[in-house]
């Protein structure tokens, strides 16, 4: 593909109706076509020889150009369609300037096919192809991306559908695949520079004057409090809009990817958040949504309004819609600092509207890990579904001094290395799996939970893990430290071993004040979300601020993995650690 700059919006206004754009498809790159309906809306590759290749492109969006990265010239890349059961060989070749490397995110397969440069291979180095040779083990819906460089936060990744060798337990008549991501002219490297310069360098919410006496913000009392722990309620998102424009399917709200229904049809919706640094609140107003799959893994069906996908998760949605009109499909930034809007609707030109955005979250104390316990001189009986954020600490008695020690307190998390990248310490860390997640506590319609996740099938390990591990979130997030146990990757971090086979409960206890999706390379995991027997299975699971969430691993995949979170920033300054799986009498 030429270096080309293509403004979609320009070229929508100036063919002037859809069916006028269609006559203009032929100038534009892949990720500018509309749907037909009849087919994914993206060019898909299948077979059992898949070759891609990954290159330069120039991305234009709204009168700016930014540098991207794309994958057989386009951005998203193409969806690669696969069969349960089959080999495949995806031959990568890399036409940059640099090493590169594609990971293949969720699809188990042997380490040194996972795509991971200095732990599960070399990389693949400029000029080179490099073949990754695998039998598809499960049937779900994946994606791909770099593992390299932040490459992926330049457009360098893509949906994978795997469809079952068995019928599939999912009934649908069509389905769509939608992927969400963030979009930023400015290059990663500098956006990252900046965040270690200042922490709130992109964010554009804090609270104001006219946000306290029109009783928006905190109170003045609340402020200080805050103020004095040196915490910021509305520091949710490192990254947001204006820096970022919201895309889904490579369109942002004015060039409306649109997908095509027939009234009375049940639409699959294949759901990916490939962004880079945003976790998203989906909803499509006036139609509920259908919960059927979780990172590629049946459950059973749930209903609900909104969810929050967090980066790196996937959800497979049934909808039905029940009139022939146009209904928006709502990518909200969990900040509400954006959002992006696609259409799904009965014929092409059909333009859902794009709401206004919602009122921004504040954070609150239990986002700080300060259970009830801590709400000395309160009656804590009578405080049963209070909102604990919008109370006037004024009233509480509270000692602000014992409390930024008990925050600080190393007998919280032992070990737990202290330090300059370790601000805080979440002192009463709770099991929040039955939360809703950030910025959705006070919504008055159905908002999922990771509770409300059940696998269809009942878990194939019933084993009682022999062991539990601890893992800590830590950060310092002025200084933009990010690491596991106080400690960053960088700094000869000691490996997560397991033995083959080994059944393990993981605790992740989260001491930042933002939700991080955490994921496992080469294995899934069984949510403890009080389900025994049906935990949900996953591979990326976002633990929610000043809170934490356990998981039960059953080991059985050897090799070296990545675990890291992905949040892109996070995981590069130091939130990441290599998982081992040794067989037994492997003293390696």
């Amino acid at each position: 593909m030429k270096n080309v700059i293509v403004d979609r919006r320009a070229v929508l206004k100036t063919a002037g109706l859809a069916g006028g754009a269609a006559a203009f498809a032929s100038y534009l790159p892949a990720w500018a076509h509309d749907a037909t309906g009849l087919t994914p809306p993206m060019e898909s590759v299948s077979g059992e020889e898949i070759a891609l290749k990954l290159a330069h492109a120039t991305f234009g969006l709204n009168g700016k150009a930014g540098h991207a990265l794309t994958v057989n010239g386009t951005m998203p890349g193409p969806i690669i369609r696969l069969k349960e059961g089959q080999s495949v060989r995806l031959a990568v070749t890399n036409a940059l300037a640099e090493d590169s490397s594609i990971h293949w995110h969720g699809i188990l397969l042997p380490f040194n096919m996972d795509g991971v440069p200095g732990i599960s291979f070399p990389g693949i180095k400029p000029g080179q192809t490099y073949n990754y040779d695998f039998k598809v083990q499960q049937a779900g819906t994946y994606w791909y991306h770099s593992h390299s460089n932040m490459q992926d936060a330049m457009g360098m990744f893509g949906a994978i559908i795997v469809d079952p060798a068995k019928p599939d337990p999912v009934r649908y008549d069509r389905e769509h695949v939608i992927i969400l991501s963030d979009w930023g002219a400015m290059h990663p490297h500098a956006m990252l520079k900046k965040l270690k310069i200042e922490g709130a360098y992109f964010n554009r919410q804090k609270q104001t004057l006219a946000g306290l006496t029109k009783g928006k913000d905190q109170s003045l009392s609340d402020r200080l409090m805050w103020g004095a722990m040196r915490m910021d309620p509305t520091d949710i998102s490192d990254v947001s809009a204006p820096a970022y424009t919201y895309l889904i399917n490579g369109h942002d709200s004015a060039a409306n990817w649109t997908g095509l229904f027939t009234k009375g049809e049940r639409i699959r919706l294949r759901i990916i958040n490939a962004s880079s640094m945003s976790n998203f609140n989906v909803r499509i107003p006036s139609l509920p949504m259908t919960v059927v799959q979780a990172d590629g893994i049946d459950i059973r069906p749930v209903e609900v309004d909104e969810f929050q996908i967090g980066i790196a998760e996937t959800y497979d949605v049934i909808v039905m819609p029940p009139a022939e009109q146009a209904y928006g499909f709502i990518a909200e930034a969990i900040n509400r600092s954006g959002l992006c809007r696609a259409t799904l609707a009965p014929r092409l030109g059909m333009v859902a509207s794009v709401p206004p955005l919602r009122e921004r979250p504040l954070l609150g104390m239990k986002d700080m890990g300060m259970g009830m316990g801590d709400m000395a001189g309160m009656d804590h009986g009578s405080m049963a579904g209070m909102d604990h954020s919008m109370m006037s600490h004024g009233d509480m008695k509270m000692d602000h001094g014992a409390m930024n020690m008990k925050m600080r307190d190393p007998s919280v998390a032992p070990q737990v290395k202290m330090g300059p990248g370790v601000a805080t310490l979440s002192p009463e860390a709770e099991d929040r799996s039955g939360d809703r997640p950030t910025g959705l506590e006070k919504l008055d319609h159905r908002v999922l939970t990771y509770r409300q996740l059940v696998a269809l099938e009942p878990n194939a390990d019933s084993r009682v893990p022999s062991r539990e591990l601890d893992i800590h979130l830590t950060a310092n997030m002025e200084r933009y430290m990010w690491s596991f146990d106080g400690v960053k990757f960088s700094d000869r971090a000691e490996p997560l071993s397991f033995r083959q086979n080994e059944r393990v409960r993981v605790n992740l206890i989260n001491h930042t004040m933002m939700p991080h999706p955490i994921h496992m390379h080469g294995h899934f995991f069984e949510l403890v979300n009080g389900n025994p027997g049906n935990q949900p299975s996953k591979h990326t699971v976002n633990v929610l601020p000043g809170g934490k969430i356990s998981f039960d691993l059953t080991a059985d995949a050897l090799g070296d993995w990545a675990f890291h979170c992905h949040m892109l920033f996070h995981m590069h300054t130091g939130m990441f650690r290599v998982v081992t799986v040794r067989k037994e009498d492997d003293q390696a």
